[in-house]
This record gives structure tokens, sequence and C-alpha cells, in this order.
């Protein structure tokens, strides 16, 4: 029996560590050479990792066991496969008469059409937002989008490299195109070590910007973290970033993962007013209100960027919270209301085209949630920040 035991442990250790490293590529590498020495040489960059742009308070890891283990809202799933509009390539085949079109494709992927340019966000296009294919979030629904129906593109930008933002399966389909990666520092390392050539891929720092003919690319500066590794020591070793994009016409911004600072005055300063912003609403919790806005801060940070149209996203994809999944657009809705801002509301795989937007669409079901008075969500270090109404 004995024997036995010890054959059934060790038949276990080895599917364990089987089951690890078929995660291991996904995780990607951390940088070396003149890519870390670039990093190394950025004024963000200091002991080792890029610092974030104010103190972070970082959750009590019992307290938050706890609260993930008593499962939290017992609505973070739908009941049902949410509605989504099904796209096809021939949807996309004419530009936008008036020059501007974001297509939500789920959680942060979108699809810009901006003066003559082409832009897919934070690409998701995997099962799970995990580095296996087994474990860990799965999404509510398949792609709106299928695949091999993206219609050629002028970049892809990515915010940072958490797992629902940099996918590891799509990036390894993009890489077998032309198509050209614009990242934050370090997140160049992954790309190359998924088959990316060196010569696709620029890294940027905060406030630095790239050019796709007439098109600006700004990386703005964002309040969030990074890391691949389960055991989370890359934490920190890739910077994240926001993004304004800046065509002759238009602009937008795009908030990547963030919480609350006083940086979004400046980008409204230096880079606004947007048409359109796309801020991260959902994924929130007062355990870690620094590294993710909640709906209330995230229409704040909307009119602090001097943003025309919102469109909200980070939801409606993947559990990654402990909050009901339809709840980050209810509190969105109300916070917008009494701040007197306009938002849209896509179903999943819908387009925006500002000056053509209906009124918000209630397109997901009635479920519990907790208002923002039941479960506010406040970032600290907040002195320069104008309360929220």
């Amino acid at each position: 029996m004995l024997l036995v035991g010890a054959g059934l442990a060790v038949l276990l250790l080895q599917a364990l560590v089987a089951a690890y490293f078929t995660g291991w590529t996904a995780m990607g590498v951390q940088a070396s050479g003149t890519r870390l020495a670039r990093m190394e040489a950025s004024e963000y960059w200091q002991d080792g990792h890029f610092v974030d742009v104010l103190p972070r308070v970082d959750p009590a890891f019992f307290a938050a066991a706890r609260a993930w283990m008593s499962g939290g809202s017992p609505h973070s799933v739908p009941a049902a496969t949410p509605p989504v509009v099904h796209r096809v390539a021939a949807d996309f085949a004419e530009p936008p008469a008036g020059g501007l079109r974001i297509t939500w494709l789920g959680h942060s992927t979108l699809l810009v059409e901006i003066d003559g340019r082409r832009v897919l966000i934070d690409p998701v296009w995997g099962k799970r937002a995990s580095p296996f294919n087994w474990l860990g979030p799965e999404r509510f629904f398949p792609p709106p989008l299928d695949f091999d129906d993206l219609p050629p593109l002028d970049a892809v930008v990515i915010s940072h490299d958490h797992y629902d933002h940099l996918d590891f399966p799509t990036i390894r389909r993009l890489a077998a195109s032309d198509v050209p990666f614009i990242v934050p520092l370090g997140v160049g390392a992954h790309l190359e070590h998924w088959g990316v050539p060196a010569g696709r891929i620029t890294e940027l720092e905060w406030w630095q910007e790239q050019t796709i003919g007439d098109l600006r690319l700004v990386a703005t500066p964002a309040r969030h973290f990074s890391g691949r590794s389960v055991l989370m020591r890359d934490r920190d070793c890739t910077l994240w970033a926001g993004w304004a994009l800046l065509g002759p016409r238009h602009r937008i911004y795009y908030s990547g993962d963030t919480a609350m600072f006083p940086g979004f005055t400046d980008i409204g300063e230096r880079l606004g007013p947007f048409d359109v912003t796309m801020i991260e609403s959902g994924a929130y919790n007062a355990m870690w209100a620094d590294v993710h806005l909640g709906p209330e801060q995230a229409v704040q940070a909307h009119t602090m960027v001097r943003g025309g149209l919102m469109i909200p996203v980070h939801w409606g994809l993947f559990d990654l919270a402990l909050h009901s999944w339809t709840e980050p657009i209810e509190r969105v809705l109300v916070a917008a209301r009494q701040q007197g801002v306009a938002v849209a509301t896509p179903l999943p795989g819908g387009s925006v085209v500002p000056g053509a937007v209906p009124m918000p669409a209630h397109w997901w079901p009635s479920t519990p949630w907790q208002t923002a008075a039941e479960a506010p969500v406040v970032s600290s270090h907040l002195s320069t920040v104008p309360a929220a109404p």
C-alpha cells in the first residue's frame, strides 16, 4: 500500500508539473540586454522595477483570500450567454463616413477606426484570462468577430502585460501577420519570445509617442501594476500605460487599467479634449482600489481628461472580481447621470459612431447589484483630486 500511495503521489506531482509547464511559454520572459538597459534608464524605474504614479495600498493577503473564498456575488457570472452582435469582415470593408468608429469586442478589446487608420487595442481572442487553457477566468461569450475576419490593421496597441490584456494565443496568431506592435517598455520581451520580430515592436514610456502616418499614438501615465508569472516574481518589471490616439480630425483616449490619480487632468490638458474615451470600469473592489477605478471614479476620470462620449470597458467578459457582472455598467450609468456625462453602451461586437449614438441601451439582464453607497471604491492618496459628486 505504501508503494501504491507513493506511486500515486509521484503521478500527481508529475501531472501538476506538466500542467504548470503548459502555461510556461504564455507567462513570457523578463527583459534583458539592451531592452533592460533602456528600461533601467527610465525615470520611472527604481530598484529593479517600475514605480507607480502614486503609492499603492495593496490588500491584506488573508483578508483578500477570505473574500475570494466566500465567492462574492452569486451573480458574478451570467446565468445565460449574453447577447452579442456577430460581425464579419464585410462590416469593416468601408471606412466610417465621419472618420471615427469604435467597435467593442468585449472587456478591453477594441477595434478603432480613426481618420483612415485601424488600430486594435488589447486584443483577446483566447478562451481564458490565464496562462493555462484549462484553468482561470473563462470568457462569457465567444469573440463577436472571428479572428480570421479581422480587417487589415495599421497597429496593435497593448496597455500592459496582464492576461486579460496581453493574450498569448492571440499574439501568436498576430505574429504571423506584418502588423506593428506599440507597447509600454519591457512588454516587447514577451512579444519577441512569442515570435513577433523585433523590428515590428515599438516600446514607449509615458508621454512618448509613435506615429502611424498622420496618427499619433501617445503612451499616457496610469496607476496600476504588471506581471505574468504565477508567483509574481516579475511584478512591475514591465511598464503599464493608457493611450491617446490623435488623428488629424479626431482624438480618443483609452485608460488601460488604472486607479484614480491627479494625472488625468494633465492628460486632458496636454492631449485633450477627446471625442471619445474608453475607460476601465469593472473588476474593482475597495481592497484593490489603488489599481482599478471603479465605476464612479471611471466617470470622474472621463471628465478630468475632458472626454466627450464615454464607452465603459473592462467589464462583461471575465469574472475578475467579487461584484455582480452587470454592476459596473449599472453604476457607471448612475454616476454619469449625476455628472451629465454621455455614455455609449454597445452590445459586445457593437460599434459606436459619435454623433449617431442612441440613448444607452439596457441590453444586459436586471440582476442584483450593490450601489456606490453600499460598496464604495475610492483610491488612496487623492488630496489633489477633486472629489466626485
